[in-house]
């Protein structure tokens, strides 16, 4: 018998200021059958908590980001997203299964402790008093004939405010999958398309968990458009490419340590700042991600000091068609279990009379949309687990930043140091 699986899907949105649209994702409206998202039960995180989760999802993002960034290309992922639907996922794990997922997503403590502060940070972040926009929608698409256990459900809706949301696998598989495409897209202003590709939903599917972010913000110190024009950026050794470059010369953050150079350009209230790294050598952006670590990343940029820059950065845009998988890289990270059809217990979300139709995670997909430009960064993903003034203006500075290689890039929460999205510029003239 052909063992039944399940989808885990994260759709994260980041929305940091170019577009103009100001609206934020409205309750399940994709489809009627698709209930509202609730909001998480478990009230304010601590410091204490929202560092620790912050600590957790970014070893986790770096480490998927140096097993999955294709050398040479532009990538765009969030760590924040994926953590928090596999940390969802890894609620329903029982033995070796859980082992495997708990020491991948770098969760140590007990289950009810790492629920409740991812719970309470994805809730925290989306606070309205805050000075940008980020809303954020979580929900679990459940075959209607499948009896899930209702402990998970709980702890689901109370961490997440992730309700369960009946379709038809069974009978409709892609009408399924086009309904849960249909609510990414939604829930990411249209920006998420098509996130589980043909053919990832069949009529053995039994799951889908659903993560859904949306921030939107402003530089705190905009671009002139009128300092955008065109200037070579370096995508090989002999090769370059002119580019529409924005140029300003103002007080940033910055520092420049062991050939690399920091540059932090906040959004509008400093409580959130796209975080760019730029290393000395042209070809030197590989070595760069190879030897990076998130207490690399936290240390230098408790170093660098606000200082006159002059600085000179692409507009850029990646938009990738397809999804990318995510499934084999989990498993050579050290959760294979997951995976394997005859090993998986995810017996907590259901235990079928059957071990021949016990769930395990066939796929997980990810896809990213970044933007920037004068006024600031766009930026959107999605994740499917299967279960400033002219330069001319001042004196020339001494200090410069100008990206005309490749770079990497961060978006950084003050408070946590949580990084929500992440990423690499190969060509910025290319999506």
């Amino acid at each position: 018998m052909r063992r039944r699986h399940f989808l885990s899907l994260l759709a994260p949105l980041a929305l940091a200021a170019c577009a103009d649209s100001s609206a934020v994702p409205g309750p399940g409206s994709a489809d009627s059958l698709i209930p509202p998202e609730g909001t998480p039960e478990l009230g304010e995180p601590s410091d204490e908590e929202r560092a620790r989760f912050a600590e957790r999802s970014n070893a986790f993002g770096f480490d998927l980001y140096k097993k999955t960034a294709k050398p040479g290309r532009n990538v765009a992922m969030s760590p924040f997203s994926v953590a928090t639907a596999l940390t969802m996922t890894w609620a329903g794990a029982k033995g070796d299964t859980e082992a495997q997922m708990r020491k991948v997503l770098h969760l140590d403590g007990a289950r009810e402790q790492l629920l409740a502060e991812a719970g309470k940070t994805s809730a925290w972040l989306q606070a309205t008093d805050r000075p940008f926009k980020l809303r954020g929608a979580n929900r679990l698409f459940g075959d209607k004939g499948t009896r899930f256990e209702q402990p998970y459900l709980d702890d689901a809706k109370r961490a997440f405010g992730a309700p369960l949301a009946p379709l038809d696998f069974r009978g409709g598989a892609d009408a399924s999958r086009a309904q849960i495409n249909r609510w990414v897209e939604e829930r990411t202003e249209k920006r998420i398309k098509d996130l589980l590709p043909d053919g990832s939903v069949d009529e053995l599917t039994r799951l889908v968990l659903v993560n859904a972010i949306y921030f939107l913000a402003d530089w705190a110190q905009p671009f002139e458009k009128e300092a955008t024009y065109a200037a070579a950026f370096a995508t090989g050794p002999s090769s370059t490419k002119d580019a529409p470059t924005m140029h300003a010369t103002e007080s940033y953050k910055f520092a420049h340590k062991d050939g690399v150079k920091l540059l932090e350009l906040p959004y509008k209230g400093d409580t959130m700042s796209m975080v760019l790294l730029l290393p000395d050598a042209l070809d030197g952006v590989e070595a760069l991600e190879k030897a990076l670590t998130p207490e690399a990343l936290k240390a230098m940029r408790a170093e660098a000091k606000v200082q006159t820059v002059q600085i000179a950065i692409p507009k850029f845009e990646i938009d990738p068609t397809d999804s990318a998988a995510f499934g084999a890289a989990l498993a050579e990270l050290g959760m294979p279990d997951p995976f394997a059809p005859r090993k998986a217990d995810f017996t907590a979300i259901a235990n079928p009379p059957s071990p021949d139709e016990r769930l395990f995670i066939s796929e997980v997909f990810h896809k990213a949309f970044v933007k920037v430009d004068e006024k600031g960064t766009e930026a959107a993903a999605a994740t499917a687990v299967v279960m400033a003034e002219a330069a001319s203006a001042a004196p020339m500075p001494s200090l410069t930043f100008t990206a005309d290689h490749p770079f990497l890039f961060f978006i950084v929460d003050h408070a946590s140091s949580l990084v929500l999205f992440m990423g690499r510029v190969a060509d910025p003239t290319s999506k």
